[in-house]
């Protein structure tokens, strides 16, 4: 009677102790939705692509490891169409059709000042990963980004043409319908003035405008040392190709913002694009351990190598997933565990947000040399 007693107990302690195995797989398989807000279509859709190539890629990756720590993701695209009207209609399905613990995106700065308030409003995190325009994290406490801001890349810039290039004289070009254009407009504006550059000549275009030869006549006659123009890469491409067809030289630089940052520039404006140079967060060359192993991923999956919005896209995943490891799926944990991120390695480099909620990490210039991104003086 006692041996029966005993294998009996044996019995009950070998299932208590599946039943616990069990409870622990099934905690590893923890499911949390994030959804993604990104331009697939319209005029910032050479960025949502590569965007997503990349978060798909981060998603895949945390997910083949999900055993480790007890989360997986499930991604919810959505095509904002590069439109605010449209960016409205995706981020009320994610907040209340579809339930999501956290978006990421959307992909321009001009959707998400409307977006982001609606998500502030109903206590939604929201993690930016490629918008740089002002005052998107002013909106409210629920809204993070990693981009940094033209304000933190462009006076880096603006010094580095002036110590490295002799920069002294400028024309200034940019579109004046678009928050981001206009942000880094403003960011320009005060990098040159703090700078002590002279300022030639102010131009503008539309958003859509196809035929620059008007504002690029007047720039060419001021002659200035550097053309700078705060664009997205439909209309920068169309500025630098014909920039050059005007005949303004190769040896006055066209200094770009953030929205240079595309392969499409290479693609579109061709040889044009050879000594162009931006600001950016991110370089594929970069040397990190992190940096290495995305490049190499991506390249293999895509069969082209990663851009900085595709780096963004990604690093923001693995900050989410930082945050969600401590926060599960609650709003306001998650809202807390973001904002409690330091020195985090990434292919960004070790980040960290500001008070403000806005990225800390080290900015770059790049220069188009050999058809390809370049960390300038390299």
């Amino acid at each position: 009677m006692h041996n029966v007693q005993r294998r009996v107990g044996m019995t009950f302690s070998l299932c208590m102790a599946l039943i616990f195995i069990s409870g622990q797989v099934f905690a590893a398989a923890k499911e949390v939705k994030i959804g993604f807000a990104l331009s697939m279509t319209g005029g910032g859709a050479a960025y949502g692509a590569t965007q997503k190539n990349g978060i798909q890629l981060a998603v895949d990756e945390i997910n083949a490891a999900a055993g480790s720590e007890g989360i997986k993701i499930v991604p919810v695209f959505e095509d904002d169409a590069s439109l605010p009207q449209q960016g409205i209609n995706v981020f009320n399905k994610f907040i209340n059709a579809d339930k999501v613990s956290l978006i990421i995106g959307p992909t321009l700065s001009n959707t998400a000042q409307v977006t982001d308030r609606i998500a502030q409003q109903a206590g939604m995190p929201v993690l930016a990963v490629s918008n740089t325009a002002k005052g998107i994290t002013e909106i409210g406490d629920c809204i993070f980004r990693d981009s940094l801001t033209e304000m933190v890349v462009i006076p880096n810039t603006i010094k580095v043409a002036k110590e490295k290039l002799g920069v002294h004289k400028v024309a200034v070009f940019y579109g004046n319908d678009d928050a981001f254009t206009k942000g880094g407009y403003d960011a320009f504006k005060q990098a040159i003035a703090d700078a002590g550059l002279e300022v030639l000549t102010e131009q503008t275009f539309a958003k859509g405008d196809r035929d620059f030869s008007p504002q690029l006549t007047q720039i060419k006659s001021k002659n200035p040392d550097a053309i700078i123009v705060s664009a997205l890469v439909e209309e920068a491409s169309g500025i630098v190709s014909q920039a050059r067809q005007l005949g303004i030289a190769a040896t006055v630089p066209i200094i770009g913002g953030n929205g240079f940052n595309s392969p499409a520039l290479l693609k579109n404006a061709g040889e044009a694009a050879e000594g162009v140079m931006m600001g950016a967060s991110w370089n594929a060359s970069s040397s990190l351990p992190l940096n290495k192993k995305f490049v190499a991923a991506f390249t293999a999956r895509c069969g082209n190598p990663p851009d900085q919005f595709a780096a963004q896209a990604y690093a923001g995943v693995y900050i989410a997933y930082e945050a969600l490891k401590k926060a599960g799926s609650d709003h306001k944990a998650i809202q807390s565990a973001l904002g409690q991120i330091k020195d985090l390695d990434t292919v960004l480099g070790k980040f960290s947000f500001t008070s403000g909620r806005d990225a800390e990490h080290t900015p770059v210039v790049q220069v188009v040399k050999g058809g390809k991104f370049a960390v300038f003086g390299e």
